[in-house]
């Protein structure tokens, strides 16, 4: 599969966010002592900056697909199936990570900005983005979306 877009965007607010918590947990852990819940807490929050810290776009000729990190967690669109893709700037309260908003599932590390595709199935998908024209021309073009 050849591929016709990559774009990779860096969730620096999580990694600082979950970097203080670490360090935090860390140092109550060694002026205040061991705890099996500070260990609990501190596990979820090195998993989390393990599998969250990026965002990585990818068009193929066959599929869109978006990943976090390393791509252990991820998803992937056949590009047949996606009838219209637009830019969109939604709200801050929507957060970051994989949220069910009320304009669909939500893909995001950073920023407000996204690109939203409709499926034929009528589900709709928020992909995050530092570059949501440039993705939204992408995902146009892969899928052979009418002009707008």
């Amino acid at each position: 599969m050849d591929t016709t877009y990559h774009h990779t965007q860096i969730g620096y607010l999580t990694v600082a966010a979950l970097c203080g918590g670490i360090a935090l947990i860390w140092y109550l852990m060694l002026t205040v002592g061991f705890s099996w819940i500070a260990t609990a807490v501190l596990a979820v929050l090195v998993l989390c900056l393990a599998l969250f810290p990026t965002l990585t776009v990818e068009i193929t000729d066959s599929f869109l697909e978006v990943r976090f990190g390393p791509g252990v967690i991820r998803k992937r669109f056949p590009l047949r199936e996606i009838v219209r893709a637009r830019a969109i700037r939604y709200p801050w309260y929507y957060g970051f990570g994989i949220w069910l908003t009320p304009k669909g599932w939500m893909y995001n590390v950073s920023g407000r900005e996204a690109v939203m595709i409709s499926l034929q199935n009528g589900s709709n998908f928020l992909i995050g983005t530092d570059a949501p024209g440039e993705l939204e021309g992408a995902i146009a073009t892969a899928a052979r979306l009418p002009a707008a």
